[in-house]
């Protein structure tokens, strides 16, 4: 709810403050004295386009600022941003530079300026000529519909539903297209698994037989080495002279006497020999082992080039990993050949999600259809009132083919002005007058006191009068009235009659000097009185005009 605007350098606005009250307010003024200025200032601070045309000759800057009673959402929104409220009440700011961007404020905190006018759907309903586009939306009629029905709750667990059960389609199809790639995946496991199966690789096989291929190939290197190392030690061989086990137990002899230090070392050349003994029979057997075998040698490089060849098809680091490579496949197999079908755990979430929105869908449907027989009996009833006798607004409800993400069925509203004429989308044929009445019309029956929230609503009506007088005025403006029980009601109108019916009347009024200047001011009393005789006869002083103003105000008293 809108607690006051203030507007300043705006068109011919210089410095204006709207108070506005929590009922009906209209705003009257002479043609030209700058009301749609008013409704401009508005448009800005709910974040509509900041047009640099509009900043009032002379001045660097338009400034509007608004004080707005708002919901825990609203208040929750500006917080996240940074804003606070000012004793639970939310001032909303723009400025708009003659050159320059224009700059929004929330709270105290710049945002920018689609925050404004995100809060804005959640603030202020206008409705105006551009407005009579929105009322076009298949969006904007299946939201009327549904909040005239009460689907709130159940929509919102429609939704959440759908939505769920689009995910759900999304992974299953995912699954599904992975489903050649995963057998890919089988095949080629299977075939290395069947591969290292018949060659059977061992841990720390290459290089065991690395090393025995480097003995078959070096044996008379070997051979020789080895001989000559094995004569060293034992003396054997031709021309060898004494060997190191004689000579070293030799000199363990001559040390063995009754002096303790050379007692000791004579110790230590006893264990020197016995290690030479040992290393002489080692060296012997090495020796003895040596044997040139071609066979095995080939047989040795054979192998080696098959571990090799089967680690480069398989793609790992040498034939040591083929074991590792073995086990991890087996494992990635069982997986993907095992009981655990994610297929099958996706389409059973699918079955019962389809089920269960089949269910919501249906009873969306139903309460869509009992609450468009009732909306359209209601619109017909304030048509009727509006002088738009005859006219019947059809609520159609067109199956989907398949459940959509708002229901079963599209929305569509469709005006039938006059009995002899065919129902048509609302826009087609209807001028703008009567789709103002329309959506007045619509705005009254959706209205219920019994479910109105805490904070009042906001609605803007600009020419939602237009092409009517008389008695549709007067009804007009009995039911402006009546919608301003439950929510706040702003009107731009021409109609005294209509005016006739406000809680708060505010007076644009213009003034020419040196420069013309718009003043807003509200009226009671006997300014009001002058105001309305003024919109009746043009003469503010008819005495004729005054007492027909006293009489319009009198009869316009809403019962409680």
């Amino acid at each position: 709810m809108i607690e006051e605007i203030s507007i300043e350098n705006v068109g011919v606005i210089a410095s204006a403050r709207l108070e506005l009250g929590p009922g009906f307010t209209v705003i009257t003024g002479e043609t030209g004295a700058g009301k749609t200025m008013v409704l401009t200032g508005l448009d800005l601070l709910l974040g509509g386009r900041g047009d640099p045309a509009v900043v009032r000759t002379g001045t660097d800057r338009a400034v509007v600022e608004g004080t707005f009673v708002v919901d825990e959402d609203v208040a929750r929104r500006v917080e996240e941003s940074g804003g606070t409220l000012d004793d639970d009440a939310l001032i909303l700011a723009r400025t708009l530079p003659a050159q320059g961007r224009s700059r929004s404020f929330a709270g105290g905190r710049s945002v920018p300026q689609a925050f404004l006018a995100e809060l804005a759907a959640d603030l202020v309903t206008v409705h105006g000529q551009s407005d009579q586009l929105r009322l076009r939306a298949p969006a904007r009629q299946r939201a009327l519909l549904d909040s005239f029905a009460r689907t709130g709750a159940l929509l919102t667990d429609y939704r959440g539903t759908w939505q769920r059960l689009t995910d759900a389609r999304t992974r299953l199809e995912e699954w599904q297209a992975r489903s050649d790639e995963r057998a890919g995946e089988a095949a080629r496991l299977r075939a290395g698994l069947e591969l290292l199966e018949a060659l059977d690789p061992q841990p720390g096989e290459d290089d065991e037989l690395r090393a025995e291929a480097e003995k078959l190939g070096n044996v008379e290197e070997l051979r020789e080495a080895a001989g000559r190392a094995h004569a060293a030690l034992s003396g054997a061989g031709e021309g060898a002279e004494l060997d190191a086990t004689v000579l070293v137990d030799e000199a363990r002899r001559s040390l063995e006497v009754s002096d303790p230090e050379l007692s000791a070392l004579a110790a230590r050349l006893a264990e020197v020999a016995y290690l030479l003994a040992d290393i002489g029979t080692d060296v012997g057997a090495f020796l003895a082992s040596l044997e040139a075998d071609p066979t095995r040698l080939q047989t040795v490089h054979e192998r080696r080039a098959a571990l090799k060849d089967a680690a480069l098809r398989l793609g790992v680091e040498g034939p040591d990993a083929l074991t590792e490579w073995s086990a991890a496949a087996a494992a990635r197999l069982a997986e993907i050949d095992g009981p655990q079908d994610g297929g099958a755990a996706l389409r059973e979430e699918l079955a019962s999600l389809t089920a269960r929105l089949e269910a919501l869908a249906a009873e969306l449907t139903a309460a869509r259809t009992e609450a468009a027989a009732r909306l359209s009996a209601a619109v017909d009833a304030e048509l009727a009132g509006l002088a738009m006798p005859g006219a019947h607004l059809d609520v159609a409800l067109t199956p989907l083919p398949e459940p959509g993400p708002w229901g079963a069925e599209s929305v569509a509203l469709l005006l039938q002005p006059r009995p002899d004429a065919r129902p048509r989308p609302l826009g087609d044929g209807a001028s703008g007058g009567e789709l103002s009445r329309v959506m007045l019309a619509l705005e009254v029956a959706v209205a219920a006191p019994d479910t109105a929230p805490a904070v009042r609503p906001t609605f803007v009506f600009d020419e939602v009068d237009a092409g009517v007088g008389g008695k549709a005025a007067i009804e007009v403006g009995r039911r402006l009235a009546g919608l301003a029980r439950v929510a706040q009601v702003v009107v731009v109108t021409h109609l005294p009659q209509v005016a006739a019916f406000a809680d708060t009347h505010l007076v644009v009024t213009k003034s020419t000097g040196e420069a013309t200047v718009t003043d807003v001011r509200r009226v009671t009393g006997a300014e009001r009185e002058q105001e309305l005789a003024r919109m009746l006869s043009g003469q503010e002083d008819s005495d004729v005009a005054r007492r027909h103003a006293a009489e319009l105000l009198d009869r316009a008293v809403m019962a409680p």
